[in-house]
This record gives structure tokens, C-alpha cells and sequence, in this order.
């Protein structure tokens, strides 16, 4: 088992920052890739906003493409997210995930969510 706890969200003015972590605890040796996932508002799907590997290679949705980054602290367990230049569009909530690869019964792991809000 992976526990994953999101901190970080709040409410920010349209071209303003926040940054979100997650630190992970129980089994970390297991994980291959963090990522972070966002639930807009009246949507029922989570869409990927950016992740990165063990090994620190990185992938973005193209909407956060250079306003965002995600980096790692691997000896503290814990991925962030910075968000630049922010948009109402990037308004939900943001869930940390990880993905620990196959041949466990359990394979993806979720936090409970931080929320994000971008006023105009």
C-alpha cells in the first residue's frame, strides 16, 4: 500500500502561482511514476496535468505547458507541483497519484484531493 496526501490548493487570482506536494508513505519502494491528475468542475473524469518517473523524465498536458513543473524530492517522498500564470480553466481539484507498476493486486494509488480555484 501507497499513501499519498496532497497539500497546497487554494484560491488565487487569474496569473497567479501555487504550489502543490504530495508526500507519499508505506510502501515507496514501489513506485515507478507520480503524477498529478485534475477533476474540473461537473466533470466526472480525471484528466492527467503532469507526471514524472523514478528516473525524472517528465510529461505534461499541453494545456499546462510551460506554466507548470513537477519535480520530486526523492528522499523525502514527496513530488510538488508549481503552477504559474494560472487560469480559470485550471480550476478543480488535484489529485496525486501513483502508479507502481504491474504484478501487484493493487497497482494506482490516489490522495483525497486538493482544490484549486482561479478567479478572472
Amino acid at each position: 500500500q501507497v499513501h499519498l496526501v496532497e497539500s497546497g490548493g487554494g484560491l488565487v487570482q487569474s496569473g497567479g502561482s501555487l504550489r502543490l506536494s504530495c508526500v507519499a508513505s508505506g510502501s515507496t519502494y514501489r513506485i515507478h511514476v507520480m503524477g498529478w491528475y485534475r477533476q474540473a468542475p461537473g466533470k466526472h473524469q480525471r484528466e492527467l496535468v503532469a507526471s514524472i518517473t523514478v528516473s525524472g523524465r517528465t510529461n505534461y498536458a499541453d494545456s499546462v505547458m510551460r506554466r507548470f513543473t513537477i519535480s520530486a524530492d526523492n528522499a523525502k517522498d514527496t513530488v510538488y507541483l508549481q503552477m504559474d500564470n494560472l487560469k480559470p480553466e485550471d480550476t478543480g481539484v488535484y489529485y496525486c497519484n501513483t502508479d507502481t507498476g504491474a504484478g501487484w493486486s493493487e497497482r494506482y494509488f490516489w490522495g483525497q484531493g486538493t482544490q484549486v480555484t482561479v478567479s478572472s
